[in-house]
Order: C-alpha cells, then structure tokens, then sequence
C-alpha cells in the first residue's frame, strides 16, 4: 500500500547506503488531511512562527487562538477538499515526486524532503539523519525568491541542528536551468493551446512593511519575472506581475493578482495565462485559488484565465535543482580549509 504523501516516514531507506550527505528540499508545509481537525493543527504551528506572524505574542496568540483558527480551520478545510489527491495534499505528493526524480539525478547522495510546518517534521529530521551517520546536509528550501518569511525560518531551524556540517540554499530565482524550464513550460502550453493575450506572472503576496524592513523578495520575484519575460522573448506589455494570497488587513505587496485581472479585462484582454513562478508545486493557492477561484472571477468579466502549471517533478525541473545542488555542493568543498 502506498503511504499518504504527507505522513511520516522511514528516512533510512530513501537513500544509497553509505551516503553522508544529505540534501533535503524543504517546502512550506501543508495538513495531513482535508479536514477541519488536521487544518487546525497546521494553521497553529505556521501562524505561530515569529517569522510569519511577528505581532506580539500577548495579542497574537489570543486572536490566534479564539477568532482566526475557529473561524477559519472549516473554510481552508473546505478548500483543500477542492483539490486534494488520492494520494495527499497536491503540495505533498508533488513535493515527494520532486525529491523522488531529483534522488534518480543525483544518485551519490541522500535525497529526502520535508515540510517546515507539518509532517514529514524538518525539525524532526535533522537529528534522525544524524543519528544515521550523515555528516553533511544541504538545505534546499523550495522557494526560488528568498524571504525571511520562508527561506529564513527553514534556515533557524537548520541552525539549531547540532552535530551536523550544514549549508543552506538561499534563493535560486535567476538560476539559468530554472528560468529556462519555467519558460519551456509556457511555450509547450502555448504550443498545444496556442498563446493568450497576456503572460501573468503571480507570486505569494508579503506584508508591505516586510519590504520596507528590508526583505529583498520583491526585489527577487521582480528579477525572476523578467528572466523569463526575456527568456520567452516578450515585449513589456505583453507580460505582468502581481502578487496573490493575501491575508489580513494590512497592507501588502502590490499589484494584487485580482486587480491585476480586473484591470485586464477592462482593457479588454479575454484571455490570460498564469504561471505561479514563486511556487516550485502545485498547491492550494495555486490550485483553489488561481486556476478556480480567480479563474471564476475573470470569467464573470467576459475573460478566460489559462493557469499553466508549476514545474513540479517535471525532468527539467529535477535537472535544474540537481545543477543548484551540484553548484552548492562544490563552492562548500571548495570552502573547506585544506
């Protein structure tokens, strides 16, 4: 029988035997099931990261606690249903394909995921590879654009590992092999489907003030989607970036992908195509959220949005990956005193 994509597993036969470095891609996380109960717990453990939510803890956990999860757990259950998979959550089954294709391209080397919240437990991993023998690990977060909202909680918790010789990919947003698999996707999608009006590039929104701290991922998202605006050879107004998924009341990172859309179609744009370049796979707000829920919205306004999908274990995404860990792996040799 075939486990749950998100449960937990036996690490020690998911790689060569023998093999004491360890590369771990590392995603964001998702709930164990498609109901109230398990997006419940998620929610708890992600929105009690300080690197997520950075409010007060007097004010933070009691509106946590008492108002956001009790009203919202049930809704988000309802949405993941929309999208679940017989084997998972879609972020779960894609991100274990992902490591599954990039272990057949690096097969010197112990090649696992994790999940920063939720299971299988990033914390809980790092002591176990220890305890097998593997002396080296390199932490390959799954967001190309770096943020302290993600990248650096996956690194904090790196850090705290003992024992272990460790290295952590920071971003890989400009990264050749990665634009060009990103930009081939689109091309095959418009060769079978033929090209639409415009190119909307949609990443996960940020709070403003995230930025103004100092937060170099807009700065990222904005360098990726003009990679792959060259790479696919558009003109600037046939190509837009907007940013998607915002929560709260606070202001966030602008153009919202909603706006964005309504703005088209008062231009008169009928049909658009999506790419998601901040997620490396398919998962809820790619999925609810984009290719149904936005969609809905877009065709109410006389449009049709195309959502073209992430590179999840496609072979060049796996090959491009397999270069950034190559590429990591020999600057640390390099590194090393000797």
């Amino acid at each position: 029988m075939r486990m749950p994509a998100n449960a937990s597993y036996d690490d020690s036969a998911a790689a060569p035997a023998g093999a004491d470095t360890a590369v771990v891609l590392v995603n964001l996380g998702t709930p164990e099931a498609a109901n109230t109960a398990a997006v419940r717990r998620y929610l708890s453990e992600f929105l009690h990261d300080r690197r997520v939510v950075d409010m007060s803890r007097w004010l933070w956990c009691p509106l946590l606690h008492f108002a956001i999860l009790p009203l919202r757990s049930s809704k988000v259950a309802h949405k993941y249903a929309s999208v679940w998979l017989p084997e998972g959550s879609p972020l779960a089954v894609h991100t274990r394909r992902l490591a599954e294709a990039l272990q057949r391209e690096l097969p010197q080397l112990r090649v696992l995921h994790a999940m920063r919240y939720g299971q299988p437990s990033w914390k809980q991993l790092l002591p176990r590879l220890r305890e097998q023998g593997v002396k080296r690990v390199l932490a390959l977060p799954l967001y190309p654009q770096y943020s302290t909202s993600t990248t650096a909680s996956v690194g904090d918790v790196l850090d705290a590992a003992q024992g272990l010789d460790k290295r952590l990919v920071n971003d890989y947003h400009t990264d050749p092999e990665w634009v060009a698999a990103v930009a081939e996707s689109v091309r095959r999608h418009r060769f079978a489907n033929g090209a639409g009006e415009h190119l909307l590039m949609s990443f996960h929104g940020l709070p403003q003030r995230f930025a103004a701290a100092g937060d170099p991922y807009p700065q990222h998202c904005e360098a990726s989607a003009r990679a792959i605006a060259q790479a696919l050879d558009l003109p600037e107004q046939a190509w837009s970036l907007s940013y998607q998924s915002r929560f709260g009341r606070e202001r966030w990172l602008e153009p919202s992908t909603a706006d964005t859309l309504t703005a088209l179609a008062a231009r008169g744009v009928r049909q658009v195509d999506v790419i998601a370049p901040g997620f490396a796979v398919d998962c809820l707000e790619t999925l609810e959220e984009v290719a149904m829920m936005l969609a809905e919205d877009f065709a109410a306004r006389g449009g049709r949005l195309r959502y073209i999908p992430c590179l999840n274990e496609s072979p060049a995404h796996a090959q491009a990956l397999a270069g950034i860990v190559q590429r990591e792996l020999a600057q640390w040799r390099s590194a090393e005193p000797g």
